[in-house]
């Protein structure tokens, strides 16, 4: 007979959050790998997301590394009291605020609304002690790190780009690198399910063995099988939905993009959050897809970008982490008392 005690019940809650928060993700990150190759036409709205779909799942099931950082490196699953009801309520937090800034096309972070999450229901739980310090630093320093890097990048490709083009005729330097944008916007998304639906992963299994379901010796973090599949398949569900809103801010309202600079924006991300899924570390892809474009757009000229929009967009980065953190505490708050 299936036993419905209080904590597989709270379980199931926490799989079927984490894998709307993964379905979320897919679709409000959706624009981060194709908005550039849909804004210079180089695919149809469609086939881009259908692309994005298809190498989000690939790059999904592919590393493991960014899941055991998330897990295992905020906080130890080992030790987390009600670990359940933290990871439900840091879920809680995360999605909370993705749909905000979804609903005001406001391209903010899944990872850092995430991690600022988990670190948030652990402290409303446990206090500060609860934190792995050393872990949450080394995150948050690659969070920090990541988008001023690919600023960086994004500057220097354009700029080596442009110099190997300079005597090729203007139509068909847009022919052929919309063209190469097909190649680049595949990496791109094979790149984003590589790193984001690996936090999903790494919050599910934190769950397991917080929660006492899955037996592993301390220090060990493997993620089953069935959770690879299952963050896999909904975010490439998710990404096949889109997100129309933020692909327009992202597209068109921060810099005119053609096919040149829409390349080397997407080669520029791409390498990057590659880089970073290699060393087992999160980024935001949102932030390294959003500073490559911003770099690429200031080696044109600096009015080629709309700063405006840039800086509120980046306000919206910086308060991603301290605000989910806070509506995680609270959401552990007000969960603790029923669950």
């Amino acid at each position: 007979m299936l036993d419905l005690s209080p904590e597989v019940i709270i379980l199931v809650l926490v799989v079927i959050m984490a894998l709307s928060f993964d379905f979320i993700n897919g679709f409000h990150d959706t624009a981060n790998a194709i908005a550039t190759s849909v804004s210079t036409r180089a695919l149809s709205p469609r086939t881009a997301i259908v692309i994005a779909s298809l190498f989000n799942l690939l790059g999904a099931l592919t590393y493991t590394g960014v899941a055991k950082t998330i897990g295992g490196k905020i906080t130890d699953p080992f030790k987390l009291e009600n670990g359940l009801v933290v990871v439900l309520a840091a879920l809680t937090a995360a999605i909370l605020w993705n749909l905000i800034t979804w609903w005001f096309g406001i391209p903010s972070s899944s990872s850092h609304a995430i991690i600022g999450g988990v670190a948030g229901a652990a402290v409303g739980a446990s206090g500060f002690g609860s934190i792995n310090m050393e872990g949450f630093i080394e995150i948050v320093k690659a969070l920090i790190i990541s988008p001023i890097v690919a600023f960086v990048i994004g500057f220097i490709v354009i700029k080596i780009v442009s110099a190997l083009v300079a005597n090729t005729a203007y139509h068909k330097t847009n022919r052929s690198f919309r063209m190469l944008q097909v190649l680049s916007a595949s990496w791109q998304s094979f790149s984003h399910g590589a790193n984001d639906a690996q936090k999903t992963m790494g919050v599910i299994t934190l769950a397991l063995l917080s929660g006492g379901f899955l037996v592993q010796e301390p220090g060990e973090f493997t993620i089953p099988l069935w959770v690879k599949l299952s963050a896999a398949l909904a975010m490439a569900l998710g990404t096949s939905f889109g997100g129309w809103r933020i692909i327009k801010t992202m597209g068109g309202k921060i810099m005119k993009i053609k096919p040149i600079s829409g390349f080397s924006a997407d080669l520029s991300s791409a390498l990057i959050i590659t880089i970073f899924t290699t060393l087992k570390l999160p980024v935001s892809t949102t932030h390294v897809i959003t500073s490559s474009i911003l770099g690429v757009g200031a080696s044109q000229k600096l009015n080629a970008v709309k700063w405006g929009l840039a800086g509120r967009i980046i306000v919206t980065w910086i308060i991603t982490l301290p605000v989910t953190g806070l509506l995680a505490a609270a959401c552990y708050v007000v969960l603790d008392v029923f669950l």
